[in-house]
């Protein structure tokens, strides 16, 4: 069969989804959406205010009105709806502490609810990794706990809460990043777990969230030795063809992971990335967050390229085209509404603070004479969550270190607490200095906290002060 080189082209963008700068759509994005591009997705850079993105969003549904808007909104440390502001949803990590299916249901259907308000109708979420590698740098808070099968009821609830008001669900990262101590951003990640390990821990949740009717999954960046040792599984047609495809029986859209990233193309660039993604079996591939006009086309090209030299076939680029094209129209977008619903006020503090650890040195600083105070400790984020604002600091909880009031009793608040974090010698210095003084965790808790919070959004602040007796 011969395909012209239009139509060849129309297939290719029918596959790509970049991001792009700014606040506002570039000209390109129309004009690429009437060759044949397929989505786009936002990022917290791309965000100001509730205003101006829905105003974006309205911009860019009237120049492309059947394009896919995605986004990554977790709920929790990863957000970028609220990414100047702090996330009004938990998380994962204190939701699966919770342990109330009903409850990860329902912050799922508030953060779909919010997204279809601004006609976004693809949420790169849930994360169904197994967090068993406690030092993981990138993972942490974003999964729903260390134990398979748990995680696995919570990522079913929140494919089933998602999905309920309209918006499709892409379970990540596939097969699993939870048992990995390098962050796919930067390098390129190993699992060297056998096959029964991997069946039983990383591979039952994704079942749950395609047992739930997932609409996406999302590949992960990541080596599993024992599936296939020599492709990330991104690029490997055993891991998305036989494993998701045959074993698990998904027949859903496979997004890759961001190909921008050194994971996936650090060696190769990200057009002979895309090919390769392409080839191995993604259908959607997300190529970054500051992709241009020329990036975009550079990758087209190249995929043209190998279907030319006989690399990939054009049956390949057809199927792929076709499941974005069906997920597009599962999940058609809304109208972007005036009125977005707020989500602030649906958690209680005294139910969340039942998912926080605390230990004696807790209680006895809660039951110590002085007033209460919180000190926050500034924490390099990774790369997936960003310089989003989040902790005690974005809910408006803390004082400088400086200026601790005469008397006071302080917690210090951090997250990622490896044994290096400023967080401690803040914590020995106030001691010294006669407060009594505890360390608190806002995230994946990694030994030597006195409270572990599980999570650094705002709504968790908010009940992690009322807890302390800060800003009640």
């Amino acid at each position: 069969m011969t395909i012209s080189r239009e139509a060849l082209r129309r297939l290719v963008l029918g596959t790509l989804m970049p991001g792009f700068v700014g606040t506002t759509p570039p000209d390109w994005v129309a004009r690429e959406h009437a060759s044949g591009l397929a989505a786009v997705c936002l990022y917290g850079a791309n965000v100001v205010d509730p205003d101006q993105l829905a105003a974006l969003c309205a911009d860019l549904r009237a120049a492309a009105p059947r394009l896919l808007v995605s986004v990554d909104e977790e709920g929790g440390d990863v957000t970028r709806l609220h990414y100047p502001t702090g996330s009004t949803q938990p998380g994962n990590a204190l939701l699966g502490r919770l342990d109330d299916t009903g409850l990860t249901r329902r912050s799922a259907s508030v953060i779909g609810t919010e997204l279809a308000s601004y006609g976004i109708n693809l949420d790169l979420a849930p994360v169904v990794d197994v967090n068993s590698a406690d030092e993981n740098p990138v993972i942490g808070s974003r999964s729903f706990g260390a134990d398979a099968g748990h995680v696995a009821r919570h990522s079913a609830a929140y494919v089933e809460g998602i999905q309920s008001v309209g918006v499709a669900a892409c379970a990540k990262h596939f097969p699993g990043h939870g048992d990995t101590v390098t962050d796919s951003h930067l390098a390129l990640p190993r699992v060297d777990a056998g096959l029964e390990v991997l069946d039983a821990r990383e591979l039952e949740p994704f079942r749950a969230a395609v047992e739930a009717g997932v609409a996406s999954v999302m590949t992960s960046h990541v080596v599993v030795s024992a599936i296939d040792p020599d492709r990330p599984a991104t690029f490997s047609p055993v891991v998305l063809g036989d494993v998701l495809r045959g074993r698990l029986g998904f027949t859903g859209v496979i997004v890759s992971d961001a190909l921008d990233m050194a994971g996936a193309s650090a060696v190769t660039g990200i057009p002979e990335a895309a090919v390769r993604a392409l080839a191995a079996g993604c259908d959607l591939l997300c190529i970054g967050s500051e992709t241009t006009e020329a990036e975009l086309l550079a990758v087209v090209d190249a995929v043209v390229a190998a279907v030319d030299e006989g690399r990939l076939p054009v049956s390949r680029l057809e199927d792929a085209a076709d499941r974005v094209a069906l997920l597009s129209a599962t999940f058609p977008p809304g109208p972007v509404s005036s009125e977005r619903p707020g989500s602030a006020g649906v958690w209680a503090d005294d139910l969340l603070s039942d998912g926080f650890t605390t230990t004696p040195a807790s209680d006895a600083w809660r039951a110590a004479e002085g007033v209460p105070c919180i000190v926050q400790v500034a924490s390099d984020p990774n790369l997936a969550v960003g310089r989003v604002a989040w902790g005690p600091l974005a809910a408006g909880l803390t004082v400088p270190v400086s200026d601790v009031p005469e008397g006071a009793k302080v917690a210090v608040a951090a997250r990622g607490l490896a044994p290096t974090h400023p967080a401690w010698r803040v914590a020995s210095e106030l001691r010294v200095q006669g407060h009594p003084t505890i360390v608190v965790d806002c995230g994946w808790p990694r030994g030597g906290a006195d409270l572990v919070a599980y999570g650094g959004s705002v709504v968790v602040a908010r009940a992690l002060g009322r807890y302390l007796g800060v800003g009640t």
